[in-house]
Formats: structure tokens, sequence, C-alpha cells
């Protein structure tokens, strides 16, 4: 799928504004602060429900207005007829949020998630590696709620028995009314587990290569640590029953804490550089090491979609190439050159800065949150 037409109503800055987009994509040039990140946050949002740099719904809404709306219409860039109309709005009076697919309401929210195929490059994405865990099992948790037939259900599912289960330990109800909620944390959990183990391990050697290829040096491998011991559990019966025992050991911590302490919402993952020795890149890794792995994740996210969608990305780059040191610029620009990518959305302080495909996109420009093509 492109992205042809794009409304937006009282979006962050962006105020009222309906946009054809070329079918190549466009290249937005504007001084910091004027909005740029808010138009890819918007393009993006059509793509996911929620902001890339985690703001929350009602601060996304304009100042002085309590609803916003986007509206992106999309068509089949193999050149078919096939178009979808994807429409997002949040109300901040009673917080409502409404989504339609061409005009009709999906039966549930994660129903609308994934169509426009998009992958955000940003520099906020250093924080998968500079934070802690949460920030990665959230990257994977996108992943593969866009891309894996599911997961999504699965982790929401986790996630409510294990509210459930955290509460009956808090308000120490006793271990009959712990234990009822066991059968069902163990099997959403370990779909969750599967899924990212399966995808770490699929896309692990791809991760190496285009790491490699933009730090023009060793290459970095990822890690999988799961939040409990999986004792050489090979398929989701035998992770089932790894994540049993995990409980059963940790009864007597969990009534001590008040809380669930194994399983998937305790995983981590750690990228470490190849060398004489393996150095950990959060520990040990230079700003350029650790912005490399944000985009080689990146990278591997774009590969997903093509292989499980079966189309090229939408690519949206949000001045990407800023804190990147000319070494790392030029290859990166080489690879995503030779890599198959669709449509390009791309942010840049000046013209100049206009790197990638800077021969073939439009060159629009934005001021106040007002955009001129």
């Amino acid at each position: 799928m492109r992205l042809s037409e794009l409304s937006l109503r009282h979006f962050r800055n962006l105020g009222v504004q309906d946009l054809q987009i070329p079918e190549e994509g466009l290249a937005l040039v504007g001084e910091n602060a004027h909005g740029k990140s808010n138009l890819l946050e918007a393009i993006y949002y059509l793509e996911t429900l929620r902001s890339f740099r985690g703001a929350r719904d009602d601060q996304l809404v304009a100042f002085g207005q309590d609803v916003f709306r986007i509206v992106g219409t999309m068509e089949d860039a193999r050149g078919s007829d096939a178009t979808l109309r994807v429409a997002a709005a949040f109300q901040r009076a009673g917080r409502r949020k409404k989504v339609t697919l061409s005009g009709d309401e999906p039966p549930r929210l994660g129903d609308a998630l994934g169509h426009l195929g998009a992958v955000i490059f940003s520099p906020a994405d250093i924080a998968v590696v500079n934070d802690g865990p949460s920030e990665r099992r959230r990257f994977l948790d996108i992943v593969l709620s866009l891309n894996t037939d599911g997961y999504l259900e699965a982790l929401q599912r986790y996630r409510h028995v294990l509210a459930q289960r955290n509460a009956a330990l808090r308000e120490n109800r006793g271990q009959s009314m712990v234990r009822i909620w066991d059968r069902h944390l163990v099997e959403f959990g370990a779909r969750v587990v599967e899924g990212r183990r399966r995808w770490l391990r699929d896309r692990g050697p791809l991760f190496s290569r285009y790491y490699a290829e933009v730090s023009g040096g060793p290459a970095a491998t990822l890690e999988y640590r799961p939040g409990f011991a999986l004792e050489g559990a090979t398929d989701g019966e035998e992770v089932e029953t790894a994540l049993c025992r995990a409980l059963e050991a940790s009864s007597s911590r969990e009534f001590r804490t008040g809380t669930t302490v194994v399983g998937p919402h305790r995983d981590e993952v750690r990228f470490y550089l190849e060398g004489e020795r393996e150095l950990d890149v959060r520990e040990f890794g230079s700003g350029g090491q650790r912005r490399t792995v944000a985009l080689a994740l990146r990278l591997a996210e774009a590969a997903t979609i093509r292989e499980v969608r079966g189309r090229e990305p939408v690519i949206l780059l949000d001045d990407v190439f800023a804190e990147l040191d000319a070494g790392r610029s030029e290859r990166i620009l080489d690879l995503m050159e030779r890599e198959e990518t669709g449509q390009v959305i791309l942010t840049a302080p000046k013209e100049s800065d206009v790197r990638f495909r800077s021969d073939a996109l439009p060159r629009w420009h934005i001021r106040c949150g007002q955009i001129e093509a």
C-alpha cells in the first residue's frame, strides 16, 4: 500500500489541511519546532493508533480543541484499484477513540492496525537501546502485533490475567485465589514468549548483517533473555511447562513481594558487539554504536513487512541522519538505496540535508505547522 491522501484536523500544530501525497513520497523541509515530526507522527498513527513518541492521545489534540482526526487514503502500490480509507479520531472529553476502515468500524480496535505497512526511523529510537527492558519489549510487541497473527490477542490477554493475578497477590487473597489465574497466565505467556523468541531467532542474522554494513566494522548480535528459565524448551508446550515450574518455584517470593516475578513481562533483549570478547552495547557501546543498533532493528522490521505482508514498506525518516557520523551516514544511505523500499516520506531542516532519494522526492516546506507543496 501507499498513502495517496492525508486529511488532518487539529492534530498537534498541523491545523486543518488536506494533502495529496506523491506516489514516490516527499521530503518535508523546515526549521525545527515547526511541525515536521508531527506530520510523520500523524501518518504513523494510522499504522499503530498510537504516537511513536510515546505521547498520550489527549496530548495530540491541538491547544484549544477537543478532537483530532486523521484520515488516510491508501492505494495498492502494485497497480490494482484497491483502496482503503483509514480514519482515526480522539475526543478529549470522555477520552473516546474511534477508528473506521472505509467507513466501517472494525469489531476490535486491533483489526485496524497495520494497514499502511509503515516503518518509522527516528533519533528517538535510541531509547530502545539506552533505556530499560520495557522499551525493548515495547519494540517487539509493536512489531509482532502488526505482523504476527494472534500475537496482539495473546499479549492483551496475558496483560489482563497478569493484572488480576497481581491484584490477588497485592491484596493477599490467599494461594487458591492467586493460582486460579495460573492456567491462562501460562497459556498466553507461552504464546508471547514463542512470538518474541521466533522473531529474534529469525531476524537475528539479518540484524547482524545490517549492523555490520552500517558500522563498517564487526557485527553485533541479539540475545533473548526470557523472564524465566526455558530449560531447553523447543516448542509452545515445553515453554508452558517451563513457565509452570517457574511460577511454582517463585511462589514464596511472590507472596513476599506482592507481585508476579516471572513471565514475559520480565523479558529482556541484549545487544553485543562481536570482537575479542563480546561487549554489551548498552553498557560499553559508543553513541554511534547504539544508534546503529537502533537503525539495524528498524531495517529488520522493514524486512519483516516485506516478507510477511508481501509488499514494500512505507519508510518514514525523521531527520534520521542528523546524529550519525559521516561514515555511518554514507553507509546507511547506500544500504537503504539498495533495499527494496516503497514510498518514502522524510523530514530535514534544510534542502541540502535531503540525501536519501534526493533526486526523486518532491520538496515540500513547513512553517508554523502549515505545509506547502
